[in-house]
This record gives structure tokens, sequence and C-alpha cells, in this order.
């Protein structure tokens, strides 16, 4: 169906999920908003997720709500959901003209929560024998003739606006805030950020983690090549954490053995924080992941280890980048030596992306 043209319509993007997902649908927003100056623009995203659409100057509105495993300590089930339930009763006040369903697949969880809102039309995709697909009537059937990268795929929903092409390079912009903390910290270890390289250490899936031992050798090697400071990002908390594992003990194993080399320890238990790290550093090294796609949304040189991850689909988005995928799927088995080559190729890369190629 076609939807009703608007001059000035209002949508609201509906994006929960994890934060690399969500860094791959600004492109779509920011679509949105040149192809329609006058509209306005809202997202839904989880609270967590949050950060990685504040101060982006496409969005209007950000609405966000806590899932329960996020709440703060002492804070009950049913106040989260309560809360919840006013936000759903503000967000059908709004009454939208465009929910935009921005994920891969027919999602139904997504639909249910869009219908709920009342919006004039439901935009996403659709897929043949799926319960309830009838109520999204401004549909795009979900067929890849080819593979796409995530934020490509998503960006096909805009076809029925009147908007295809190429999507725009992803957009993150980092806060003030937390831009003034990170700052103080290097500043406190005497660290400039001229020639800054950020090292994350944490990765989600088994298979895409780096050992420490060889974090280690290649900070050691790219220091005196580079005259490099460094900064450590890691996911905080042990690694025995059933709940919340994080990467302290890795993250202490590798700061013992590089006391001589400028480097803060950064951990970052909030995105705010591991946002504008990044964005303070000129090129990046990480595996697979969230860290990864905001540094690509950042418009950071990357060197980024792929595990048992979709290279094809989870690449980072127009960022320079080299990317390093083992024939075992498995990123322990990436050498120091091949790391420190793609590092020197990537720094070539970089340089002719900031000069235009001469």
């Amino acid at each position: 169906m076609t939807p009703t043209k608007i001059s000035a319509p209002s949508f609201l993007v509906i994006r929960r999920d994890n934060i690399g997902d969500l860094a791959c649908t600004t492109p779509l927003i920011h679509a949105l908003r040149q192809h329609f100056p006058q509209a306005r623009v809202c997202v839904l995203v989880n609270s967590y997720n949050r950060p990685v659409v504040e101060n982006n100057p496409d969005i209007d509105a950000i609405y966000a709500y806590m899932k329960t495993k996020h709440r703060a300590p002492g804070q009950s089930i049913f106040s989260v959901l309560w809360k919840r339930v006013c936000l759903m009763r503000e967000l059908r006040r709004q009454h939208f003209d465009y929910a935009i369903i921005a994920g891969a697949h027919f999602l139904p969880r997504a639909l249910r929560l869009a219908r709920a809102l009342k919006p004039k039309h439901i935009v996403g995709f659709t897929e043949p024998g799926k319960r309830g697909a009838q109520h999204i009537d401004t549909g795009v059937a979900y067929t890849l003739p080819h593979p796409l990268h995530e934020a490509q795929d998503v960006f096909r929903l805009l076809a029925p606006l009147g908007i295809d092409g190429e999507p725009p390079v992803m957009r993150v912009f980092p806060a003030a805030s937390a831009l003034v903390q990170v700052s103080a910290a290097l500043q406190a270890k005497n660290i400039s950020p001229h020639n800054l390289i950020g090292v994350h250490i944490s990765a989600r899936k088994p298979t895409n983690r780096w050992p420490a031992e060889k974090f280690i050798a290649l900070i050691k090697r790219l220091h005196p090549t580079r005259a490099s400071a460094f900064v450590l990002f890691w996911s905080p908390g042990s690694a025995s954490n059933p709940l919340h594992p994080g990467d302290d003990e890795k993250a202490e194993q590798i700061m013992q053995a590089l006391h001589n080399i400028p480097i803060l320890a950064y951990p970052t238990d909030r995105l705010d924080q591991l946002i504008a790290g990044l964005s303070l550093c000129r090129s990046i090294v990480c595996s697979d992941g969230g860290a990864m796609h905001l540094a690509a949304a950042l418009g950071k040189p990357i060197l980024c280890f792929f595990g048992k991850s979709d290279k094809t689909r989870w690449y980072p988005w127009k960022a320079p980048h080299i990317l390093l995928q083992p024939a075992s799927l498995n990123v322990a088995d990436i050498g120091v030596d091949e790391a420190v080559s793609a590092f020197e190729r990537l720094t070539v890369l970089s340089d002719k992306a900031l000069t235009g190629g001469n």
C-alpha cells in the first residue's frame, strides 16, 4: 500500500535491540531527516542503548524504556513495568503518522508494540505466512537477493517513502560531559590525544576474544613505531560474574605488563563514556561488537577481529578498516605479526582517506 503523502509527517523509529543494531539504523534516521526536513523524527529505544542516539541532530525526541534486567539495585520490576505503561500512553498521545519497525525480517513483538501506539501507518518487513503481517500497511517484502550489510538491509524500509539508494554513514555524537570526564583522565596521566590508539579488549562472543598476551605484545610493538599513547577500554566486572561478566582481570594483566607505556585504563560501565573515549582516539583496535560499530559511526579507522561473525553483514560500515578473520573463526588464532602488519596497512589507508587519496 502507498501511504498518504504528508508534507510534514511525524515518524517513530522503533529499534530496541543491541548497540550495533541501533548504530546501523542511524543512516535510516539521517535519510529521513534529509528527505523530510520539516518532519518530526522520534525514536524508541531501550534505556541502555539510549546514548547511541543522544545528541543526534536528526532526532527531535528520544523515548526509552528500561528492560527489567537493566533496573537499578533496589528498583522493583513493578516500577519498571509501570513506567513502561506510562511511556506507551505518552507515545499513543503523539498520534504518529508512521511507526517504522527498524529491524531485519518480520518482527511480531515489535509489531504488537507499534499497533498499540495506533499510528496512521506501520512500516516494516513482511514475510509470507507470518501471522499478523497483514497489520503492516506499508510493508516491504523481506527478500535478500544478495548479501547485505545491516545498514543496507534496514534502509530498504524507506523505499515506500520515496527514499532509496545507498545508505549514508552511521552517526554517533559524544556527550559533552563525558568528553570532559575522559579528557580529564588523560590529562591526569599526562597523555596527549594527538596520536591516541584505542584498544577495546571485551567481546560478548567467546570466539571474538583476543588473548591478553597478544594485546600486550601488540601494544608493545606499536608504541615505539608510532610514538603512540593508548586508551584501554573494557567492560568492567569480574569474568566470574554470571549475570554481568566483565574483563577486570584481563585488563589488570595487560596494565601490569605495560607499566612503562603511556596508557590510560578506562573501564566503561556507561555507554556515553565509551562513545566519548572512542571519539578522542585516532584509531581503534577491537573485535566485532558494539564498540566497533560506535567507532565506525565516529569515523575512526578500525583494525577489527572477527571470529564466528558474519563479516559481510557486520563490517564497519563506511569507515576505514582492516578486517582479520581466521579460517578457524576464532580470533585467538590471529597472530601478533599479522595484527601489526594489518595496523600498518590501516594507517596508510586512513592517511589516504584524510588526504583525499593523494
